[in-house]
């Protein structure tokens, strides 16, 4: 079942997976993975001024879109690179992990943002406490926003 649970479960798998392996030497990036990831970074600026998730100053709109967005760079990123998005939910990661790990698990994140972006349209606002996780999941420290910080390449 794929729940908001067992997808961030999953993306702290798949994502941990890509660290680990990289930070073992069993992943260095190349130059296409790190400008890949600089873009990214550029992309998917939160824009939170230094102010530490979760944001609940903001609407739903701007926190569930802020989450959303990173599926549309992840999707960009993965077809510029030729990496294959794979759903982390129910799955490991093939080891040794690299680009298309790392960007699997940040991408479920994502998805799940617009998947609430449908949703607050229709239905309502997502639960707070799922929509803070993302938020911690994607940005501050130790998240996925500090990434370059975990590699020595």
């Amino acid at each position: 079942m794929d729940t908001f649970t067992a997808r961030l479960d999953g993306a702290w798998r798949w994502w941990s997976a890509a660290i680990e392996d990289a930070q073992e030497g069993c992943w260095v990036r190349d130059a296409v993975e790190r400008r890949v990831m600089a873009d990214i970074r550029a992309a998917t600026n939160a824009l939170h001024g230094g102010r530490s998730a979760p944001f609940t100053d903001d609407s739903w709109h701007v926190r569930t879109g802020r989450i959303a967005n990173w599926a549309g760079v992840l999707r960009l990123a993965a077809r510029a690179g030729g990496w294959q998005l794979r759903p982390v939910v129910g799955h490991s990661p093939a080891r040794p992990a690299g680009m298309a790990e790392l960007l699997s698990g940040i991408y479920a994140i994502g998805e799940q943002g617009e998947t609430w972006m449908k949703q607050l349209r229709e239905v309502g606002p997502p639960p707070e406490h799922e929509v803070a996780k993302a938020e911690r999941f994607l940005t501050g420290p130790g998240s996925v926003e500090d990434l370059e910080l975990f590699f020595y390449d």
